[in-house]
């Protein structure tokens, strides 16, 4: 009868622990099914960073009973976004030069890993082979419902995936719409700067002009102009900034201002160069220059004037004969003050063509790094010397395009082609 009754109670004992492990199982279950709820519904609400931090933050203090922990994530740099438990003693940056080196879930031991003796365990979080966060977690109490290491981390793994991929998508569609933006700038920058070239190039019985421009991004940093002066004069230049993208495409859209409205104002090409290079120090502050050939003919006398400060030496074709324009000064904006100016001076004959390039078009380099080179241009030149301005500048072109082959634009590449009838 009493074995009876010890068998009994032993039974009654098994059942009730069974049970007890059953409902905390149970518990614990809802528990983690509740805290994946809480976390979707925070993330299909468009919860922010700090939103999403502070609930993760909760499920490991409050739910999972982890004592203490960091949260690293990079943007643009390691650092702890999240942090509880640790005094200020815990040296954040140290350990975000070291938790790289955890590639997968590793338990901390004192003796290998000193920077991390406040923690127990790290979770990495990769995509992939790029390491997107870091969870350090420490003071894991086992003895609060059934909280074990080998229990939790998985769903604490899986709560950090999650968490760090919903970081991810919002920097990464914050990025989109910031990209969105710029290209929408772009876009407008760039029909901006189209409006800066001439509308028109003549073609008639006194001059004929014909011009490419390409730039290497959206926008460049070339810039080509012609201009009607009076009846019997026009100027012309080929300039080139120095760098490129938005801040050159600026910078010229400036200096596009200024060398027009001198043009107007003064007859003397080393008055407009002495003022451009005032303006332009005003404008860049040292840190861009411009290159520049300006050009002034006459009709009537059929004389040329010109000062080349520092660009590519135009060339002057005649009569299978090419030289060279390099009279003048260096670039506007490298200096303070020009202090020499030299001004060239050619009578043009009837049939005479003068082609400004920039940089883009010589320097530009095939699959085996050599470059386009003035030479071949020139020989271009000679071989094409009847041909129609329009025509001249398709051909070097499509000989450009031949020469680089597989490789893409490096810079940006003008050409503006003049035929003195």
């Amino acid at each position: 009868m009493q074995m009876t009754e010890l068998t009994k109670n032993k039974n009654e004992k098994v059942i009730l622990d069974t049970l007890r492990i059953a409902n905390s199982a149970l518990k614990l279950k809802n528990l983690k099914l509740n805290s994946l709820l809480e976390i979707t519904n925070a993330i299909n609400n468009n919860f922010s960073k700090e939103q999403l931090l502070k609930i993760f933050e909760f499920v490991l203090r409050s739910q999972l009973n982890i004592g203490r922990m960091a949260f690293y994530t990079c943007d643009e740099e390691w650092r702890c976004s999240l942090r509880y438990g640790l005094d200020m003693r815990f040296e954040e940056d140290e350990a975000a030069n070291q938790i790289l080196f955890f590639k997968e879930v590793t338990e901390f031991t004192e003796e290998r890993h000193p920077c991390f003796d406040k923690f127990e365990v790290v979770i990495p979080v990769f995509h992939k082979s790029k390491p997107l966060a870091f969870l350090l977690l420490g003071d894991i109490r086992e003895d609060l419902i059934d909280n074990t290491q080998t229990r939790h981390i998985p769903f604490i793994q899986t709560l950090a995936n999650i968490i760090t991929v919903a970081i991810e998508n919002k920097k990464l569609a914050k990025d989109n719409l910031r990209q969105a933006a710029v290209r929408k700038e772009l876009e407008l920058a760039s029909e901006m700067q189209a409006m800066l070239f001439p509308n028109a190039l003549p073609k008639d019985d006194k001059i004929e002009i014909a011009a490419f421009y390409q730039p290497h991004q959206e926008i460049g940093g070339d810039y080509y102009d012609f201009v009607k002066l009076n009846d019997n004069e026009v100027a012309l230049c080929m300039a080139d900034v120095s760098g490129k993208g938005v801040s050159a495409a600026l910078l010229m859209a400036n200096f596009q201002a200024n060398i027009r409205a001198l043009f107007y104002h003064s007859s003397s090409l080393p008055e407009i160069i002495t003022e451009l290079n005032k303006r332009v120090n005003a404008s860049a502050k040292g840190e861009k220059f411009i290159t520049l050939f300006v050009a002034k003919y006459n009709f009537i006398t059929r004389v040329m004037t010109y000062i080349n400060a520092g660009q590519n030496p135009p060339l002057f074709l005649y009569d299978n004969t090419v030289s060279q324009l390099s009279v003048g000064c260096p670039g506007l904006g490298m200096l303070e003050e020009i202090r020499s100016i030299k001004e060239g001076i050619i009578n043009v004959p009837a049939g005479a063509a003068l082609i400004c390039y920039t940089d883009g078009v010589t320097e530009l380099e095939n699959e085996e790094s050599k470059e386009f080179g003035l030479s071949k241009l020139e020989l271009i030149l000679v071989e094409k010397q009847n041909a129609s301005m329009k025509e001249l500048n398709d051909y070097v072109v499509a000989k450009l395009k031949k020469h680089k082959g597989s490789r893409g634009y490096v810079d940006d590449i003008a050409l503006l082609s003049c035929r003195f009838l």
